[in-house]
């Protein structure tokens, strides 16, 4: 799925006629795409992840009424915090008080804060690992916590409450699956596009990836993959990619500007113009 060119940005970082492949979900996938326009950059989208909400369910709507016998509600991605929030309106006119709300990255901690919520989220880092280990969430004997997240999905936030003495509930808001491309437009992206980046923003969309890309195993060695934790880093490495970057943050300014940095830095290493670098 290919993206019309933009003029590039003021003072955005120059990555004129670098070659993009964005792989995360939409919408998130076409508002990165832009500030890489931005920047100058040719850009394809190809999301490896798909979501859809699952159907409200009694045993759902009976939990959401009870929403003001939580201490602590999570959600762990925008998308889990946006359905959430969408549900909670429906029963409650006036958000419950004396909830603390959470946050896994700042992104998920921007959509508590656009409906008038303050969410709680980490000074440092952005993964399940740095929101466990706020101050609020080491000691939660008898607490009742309330994890929003996917069907299915990474258990170690779970995991860790209940063994600081949580009360957990896990409220599973949406499904997410592997979208299908034809052959002929998976090898249009990998070996027409030879895309000089890839961004992959998480474990499953990495697993994804190499599942599309079986027949393309000249990605591994070209292209630099961005990655959001060190954890997908050497999972990604083990899986036979040799050029991983894990930046800075995962805002679209913070990614554009470690690629950015990434990419100017291989071309200085490689002695090449920067138009022509590969890291």
């Amino acid at each position: 799925m290919a993206t019309p060119h933009a003029e590039p940005e003021q003072h955005a970082p120059s990555l004129k006629s670098r070659r993009i492949l964005i792989c995360r979900p939409e919408p998130e996938a076409s508002r990165l795409a832009t500030a890489f326009l931005g920047a100058g950059a040719e850009v394809r989208l190809m999301p490896l992840v798909a979501r859809e909400p699952l159907p409200e369910t009694p045993e759902r709507r009976s939990l959401l009424l009870e929403l003001d016998s939580f201490s602590h509600i999570i959600a762990v991605s925008p998308y889990a915090a946006r359905l959430l929030l969408d549900e909670i309106e429906q029963w409650w006119p006036q958000m419950p008080m004396g909830i603390q709300w959470y946050g896994v990255g700042a992104g998920t901690a921007a959509v508590f804060s656009q409906h008038g919520i303050r969410p709680r989220m980490p000074a440092h880092g952005w993964t399940s690992e740095a929101l466990l280990a706020l101050p609020s969430l080491q000691r939660l004997e008898h607490q009742r916590v309330l994890l929003a997240r996917a069907e299915h999905g990474r258990e170690l936030i779970r995991q860790t409450l209940e063994q600081r003495g949580a009360r957990i509930t896990v409220l599973p808001l949406y499904r997410r699956f592997r979208p299908y491309y034809p052959p002929e437009q998976v090898q249009d992206n990998f070996d027409a596009f030879e895309p000089e980046v890839i961004i992959v923003l998480s474990g499953e969309t990495l697993n994804n990836l190499i599942e599309t890309g079986t027949d393309h195993p000249q990605m591994l060695d070209k292209a630099l993959l961005v990655v959001p934790a060190d954890r997908i880093a050497e999972q990604a490495r083990i899986a036979g990619f040799s050029n991983v970057l894990v930046p800075e943050g995962l805002t679209d300014p913070e990614l554009l500007a470690s690629v950015a940095a990434r990419l100017a830095q291989g071309a200085a290493d490689n002695g090449k113009p920067s138009k022509d670098a590969r890291d």
